[in-house]
């Protein structure tokens, strides 16, 4: 559909939200506001926010321009003396789409033949594909965060001619065709039609001496590397965004986005609780029944905590700080120590005349702790 066509069909006003005869200010500041509520960036995986962004912005880009908008007017004034625009087949009348392709047909213009790259069409500028890596880190590298690389093999901008797709030595020259607009335009009486300049494809430039190595594309397929910060608490299955280091675009378009997908290896000692990391203690039964201090290991040096008397198989003591480190605003994690009393298998003769000794000064214990059971 040419931009004259769809114009019949969409109200730019409508879209954002604006009357008529909004002025520049008011069209700028409704597209603003608009296209901040509707970004990608802000809506990522959001479809219908995507597709709001691209109506904002093609609306914009018609009403923001002065001479464009005027154009839009004066097309959209035409839809009542047009007597059937919109109609389906069976109405009998002419749909937008037969009217735009019959108007191009009498200017030799070939209605859609452009829009389906059919000889005589010129590609215009493409962004970049986006592009998706792996990336297999420690337990420790996880939780302290890192700077590290990953590799990928994408279209990048060409090593000989830097992406300007130009031979080196020379450099695009300004399109004559389209004097650098991108577009080309006829008046015809009261219908101006527009379409993508077919010398520089929409790109407003012309390449007269093509780089040898990528044929004036200004890319090439090649490996690379990318360098990637990763955040300290980095979680397994976790997705980064590296904005603009994805594919390279195609004549003069930006490129696309990488996405690093994180694999977080397991650790012999400890485990995450978000942004807490946690440890199991052994203890002995005299050191959880009279209370002990003991040392306990940490990623870095190991730290003393105080087992209270009576502790029991379970219980969590909380080491301030000695968690994921902070990132931002947040403050450090903590260290989760979770209390398991051994209970030994063997006893030497000593330690069971000892055991036997307290059962006998306690007989009572066990019955008290199995009363609930109503045994």
């Amino acid at each position: 559909m040419s931009a004259q066509r769809e114009w019949f069909e969409k109200d730019y006003y409508k879209v954002l939200g604006v009357s008529e005869s909004a002025t520049d200010k008011e069209i700028t500041r409704a597209y603003r506001k608009l296209a901040k509520e509707f970004h990608p960036d802000a809506n990522e995986g959001n479809v219908k926010a995507e597709s709001r962004f691209k109506d904002i912005s093609a609306a914009y880009e018609v009403l923001g321009d002065a001479s464009k908008r005027k154009e839009y007017d004066d097309v959209r004034r035409l839809g009542p003396m047009a007597g059937g625009f919109g109609a389906g087949a069976s109405g009998g009348g002419f749909r937008v789409d037969d009217l735009g392709d019959l108007i191009g047909n009498l200017f030799n213009r070939g209605g859609r033949g452009g829009e389906r790259g059919e000889p005589g069409s010129a590609a215009g500028p493409q962004r970049g594909a986006d592009l998706a890596a792996e990336l297999h880190l420690s337990f420790v590298d996880a939780v302290r965060g890192l700077t590290t690389q990953v590799h990928v093999t994408s279209d990048a901008p060409c090593s000989t001619c830097h992406g300007s797709g130009a031979a080196p030595g020379t450099s695009p020259v300004i399109c004559g065709a389209c004097s650098g607009r991108g577009v080309t335009s006829d008046n015809q009486g009261l219908f101006s039609f527009s379409q993508t300049c077919r010398s520089c494809g929409g790109t407003g430039m012309r390449i007269e001496t093509p780089c040898p190595g990528c044929r004036g594309s200004g890319v090439e397929l090649r490996p690379r590397q990318v360098k990637v910060r990763i955040p300290a608490g980095v979680t397994d299955g976790q997705r980064i965004r590296l904005k603009g280091r994805g594919g390279a675009g195609r004549n003069g378009a930006p490129t696309g986005d990488l996405y690093v997908s994180v694999h977080v290896g397991g650790h012999a000692v400890f485990g995450r609780s978000g942004h807490n990391i946690t440890v199991t203690l052994p203890v002995t039964f005299p050191e959880a029944a009279l209370g002990a201090t003991v040392k306990v290991p940490t990623l870095d040096e190991p730290v003393t905590v105080r087992i209270p008397p009576g502790t029991q198989t379970g219980a969590v003591l909380r080491v301030r700080g000695r968690g994921v480190p902070a990132e931002g605003k947040r403050s450090d994690g903590d260290l989760l120590v979770k209390v398991s009393v051994a209970v030994p298998t063997e006893l030497n003769d000593e330690a069971r005349d000892a055991v036997e000794t307290l059962a006998k000064a306690d007989p009572d214990t066990g019955t008290e702790l199995r009363r609930h059971l109503g045994v």
